[in-house]
């Protein structure tokens, strides 16, 4: 029975130094760019944030986007500055008919994001 207790007792510590070593944040490349942008315009209850999410599958880019409550739709991107370029481009030649306003801020990129979602 002790030496029951002793190896649970070890896998508890073994999993607890698993997972603190998958939150450790990665540093990103050092090429790394990150933008947040928020779209106003008619962005929402068109497919806006599920379009987006495809144009990012076609592109090497991680992060998120997501609906505001006044409307407009935010984006988090990061990856290579010439990637995110081409992605942000994508995205206003697609919806170029809806977004009336578009406004980017440079943010420092995390590294913390393996792939593009959607937020809720």
């Amino acid at each position: 029975m002790t030496l029951l207790c002793l190896l649970s007792s070890l896998l508890v510590v073994l999993a607890a130094v698993h997972t603190a070593a998958e939150d450790k944040v990665k540093e990103p490349p050092k090429d790394s760019v990150a933008r947040l942008v928020h779209y106003s315009g008619k962005v929402q209850g068109v497919g806006f944030r599920a379009t987006v999410a495809d144009i990012a599958h076609d592109h090497p880019v991680t992060g998120w986007v997501k609906n505001l409550d006044d409307g407009r739709v935010q984006l988090l991107v990061e990856g290579k500055e010439e990637d995110v370029k081409k992605f942000l481009d994508a995205v206003r030649t697609r919806w170029k008919k809806n977004i009336e306003k578009e406004e980017a801020e440079e943010k420092k990129p995390t590294g913390e994001y393996k792939t593009f979602s959607i937020r809720y």
